[in-house]
């Protein structure tokens, strides 16, 4: 594993001490297998500062500030590299009129050439010398986001495209023991985690993140979630060096169709959360409004209180939220929103909310409490999944039930898909489940008029069991 950083609490060296800590790490992990690099340790080690440096130009240059407080941290890092660069050499004003920085960021858009070369190594040698170049690498990103008071949303997103960026090469070319490719949850729904781990086992923040992305579409959610995780790391970030950090409420409004993955990123979410110290348990409790809603005076609360019970230290999503507030004044749907504002409060260091629901009905819902709005700051909206999605959909979730559908069963599939009306409640995954199931129970039906059905037969789901199967 990559040797954990000590940080020098002056801002100046914050960036050094993360190059350093880069530079150290990697060749740390190449000792071992130095016959086996083309080039010497120290070609290496100069190829190491100048991605590590890299790296954080890139993300200063990311939204074009080129803070003061930056451009001196970086200098700083320059100099432990290059003795004759110091920050009384230069002001921040000449850094930034001479355009030292400028451009620096598309360095994140692509895999640097030396970590395809770990990569292959690693492939080969069963290293880790990848996993530390990448895990050091966003180190020394977030150390740069974490220099300044604010987290940048265009630095964020920069680190996470570079994230991105070496994790699709270290998955096109796995190295051996790496864990951060799996594979996505059938349907986008499955409860069970795709490592296969149990749900209580906390689990590292690159397995988590790379089972979000290989989730079918969500791509807009996908993006809000990793922005969430990087906020909360430059915030530890900060906290562990005593530093100043941005108090922000943690609760979420999910707003979106039925069926388009809300219940499974929200347990996705809540051991993220777990894994980055957020809450202790990272377990997802779901209810709704029956859940939280007594018949008479006085119980109301108590359910509210007893769900919250059940999801301390965890993440509780109320699903379909906004049926709380349908009853009208002499309703208890309002009695639970006044609870749910007063535990949020009381518990804000314990439990993570999370309310979904239509997107109209939401803001129906926040407008009726005035304290709702700042306490679910933050909206995340699950789109529709396309057409070539919910066909991807159904092929993942027949190879679950370990089913397989031929050309002409996936050609009916997607007839079957271009023709559900698109509208306010469309199922999204929910109703290709649907379609699945009505297909299987067809083919068991003509399955078994087969004198002696071979496996092929008992597996191979065919056109006529998908269009006799349709769920209109």
């Amino acid at each position: 594993m990559p040797p954990t950083l000590t940080f020098v609490p002056d801002v100046d060296n914050m960036i050094a001490a993360a190059v350093v800590g880069f530079v150290d790490g990697v060749i740390g992990e190449l000792t071992a297998i130095s016959g086996a690099m083309p080039r010497s340790s120290g070609t290496i080690r100069d190829e190491l500062w100048r991605d590590g440096l890299a790296i954080a130009a890139g993300v200063i240059d990311s939204d074009d500030a080129h803070a003061d407080v930056e451009i001196v941290a970086y200098l700083a890092a320059l100099r432990h590299r290059y003795p004759d660069v110091s920050p009384a050499t230069y002001t921040s004003d000449q850094v930034r009129h001479a355009g030292l920085l400028t451009g620096a960021r598309r360095f994140l858009d692509q895999a640097p050439p030396l970590f395809n070369e770990l990569c292959a190594i690693d492939a080969g040698w069963g290293t880790r010398a990848a996993s530390a170049y990448y895990e050091l690498a966003m180190r020394v990103a977030f150390t740069v986001v974490s220099v300044d008071d604010v987290a940048s949303p265009f630095e964020l997103n920069a680190v996470d495209a570079f994230r991105s960026a070496l994790l699709r090469t270290r998955a096109a070319l796995p190295a051996s023991g790496d864990t951060a490719a799996v594979a996505s949850s059938p349907s986008n729904g499955s409860p069970a985690t795709a490592s296969g781990a149990p749900a209580d086992l906390q689990r590292p923040l690159e397995d988590l993140l790379a089972e979000l992305d290989a989730l079918t579409g969500l791509a807009p959610v996908k993006q809000e979630v990793r922005l969430v995780a990087a906020f909360l790391q430059v915030q530890k970030l900060r906290e562990s060096r005593g530093m100043r950090s941005t108090e922000t409420s943690r609760h979420l409004i999910f707003v979106g169709n039925p069926g388009t993955g809300k219940t499974t990123v929200a347990r996705l979410l809540a051991q993220i959360y777990r894994t980055l110290g957020v809450v202790a348990k990272g377990q997802l409790v779901e209810t709704d409004r029956a859940g939280l809603v007594a018949g008479f005076v006085g119980q109301t609360a108590t359910k509210v209180q007893a769900a919250f019970d059940r999801a301390d230290q965890g993440v509780l999503l109320i699903d379909e939220a906004y049926a709380l507030v349908r009853g009208g004044e002499r309703d208890f749907g309002l009695e639970a929103i006044d609870a749910i504002v007063k535990l949020v409060e009381d518990r804000r260091d314990r439990i993570v909310v999370v309310m979904a629901g239509y997107v109209d009905e939401m803001q129906a819902l926040i407008d009726a409490n005035p304290g709702l709005s700042s306490r679910f700051p933050r909206t995340i909206e699950f789109p529709d999944y396309t057409d070539d999605e919910l066909c991807t959909i159904f092929e993942e979730i027949a190879s679950h039930g370990g089913y397989e559908a031929d050309g002409e069963a996936l050609a009916a599939v997607r007839i079957w898909v271009r023709s559900r009306p698109r509208g306010r409640g469309f199922g999204n995954a929910r109703e290709v489940r649907n379609l699945f199931e009505a297909a299987i129970a067809r083919h068991a039906v003509r399955v078994t008029k087969l004198v002696d059905p071979t496996d092929a037969d008992l597996r191979m789901l065919h056109a006529i069991d998908i269009s006799a199967g349709r769920v209109d």
